[in-house]
């Protein structure tokens, strides 16, 4: 929501008895600002009404940039039972701004959350992504539990389910295994695409999958990404 200067005490301190408020600085001007504005309403949309953003444009609403002795945007603080609780300032990625917001949330749902990660069966897991959608940790624990199986329908779900976090070099492993068929030589594989890796996407992307399933703790994965960059350069 849009908060004013006028609305300020209804909207934030007031709600904030009820539910943690989190109070966003920004003005149209600044680019860290609009870089993390979306991160912010994605993460706390997530917690379903558990945790509310305030969004306040500085420029419009100078008493509340004083009133948080704003020295640069974007600048956000966490206002729990009428009070600050944790703030932070500048642009954030968004594995820092959910730690941030998960930890406005009670201590209970909290260590809930933990237990069902710790138990990590698919039913644990998926209770876990209701409390939370798109929690990466559930998400890859999930994905990497239906990318076992023998199934088409799974292997697709576990696609769209790491589709949605950020990627890391874990979320391509999964997206790789499900797209590629067993192979005993990968290297034999890789040498065959080399070729082709030049004029054909799919051969291409093939091949980069192959690495990823190598993973990039295997000594083979740098020579034959090296291999790679000579080909297409």
């Amino acid at each position: 929501m849009d908060v004013t200067d006028a609305t300020f005490q209804a909207e934030v301190l007031d709600r904030s008895a009820q539910v943690p408020v989190i109070v966003d600085l920004w003005a149209p001007w600044c680019g860290p600002c609009t870089q993390l504005g979306p991160i912010l309403e994605k993460v706390v949309g997530e917690t379903g009404g558990r945790v509310i953003l305030a969004k306040v444009n500085v420029d419009e609403n100078p008493g509340i940039a004083q009133a948080f002795q704003a020295q640069s945007i974007p600048a956000v603080h966490a206002i729990v039972d009428g009070r600050p609780a944790d703030s932070f300032t500048g642009a954030q990625g968004e594995a820092f701004v959910r730690d941030f917001v998960t930890r406005l949330l009670s201590p209970e749902e909290s260590s809930e959350l933990e237990r069902l990660l710790a138990v990590g069966d698919e039913a644990s897991l998926r209770a876990a992504l209701e409390a939370e959608p798109d929690h990466p940790e559930a998400v890859v624990a999930l994905a990497a539990l239906l990318v076992e199986r023998d199934d088409p329908g799974d292997r697709d779900e576990a696609l769209v389910l790491i589709a949605g976090i950020p990627e890391t070099p874990e979320t391509r492993h999964l997206a790789a295994l499900v797209r590629t068929e067993p192979i005993d030589d990968i290297e034999g594989r890789l040498a065959e695409l080399l070729g082709s890796v030049k004029s054909d996407d799919e051969v291409r992307q093939a091949y980069v999958d192959l690495l990823d399933i190598l993973g990039p703790d295997d000594p083979r994965t740098a020579e034959w990404r090296r291999r790679l960059t000579s080909a297409l350069f």
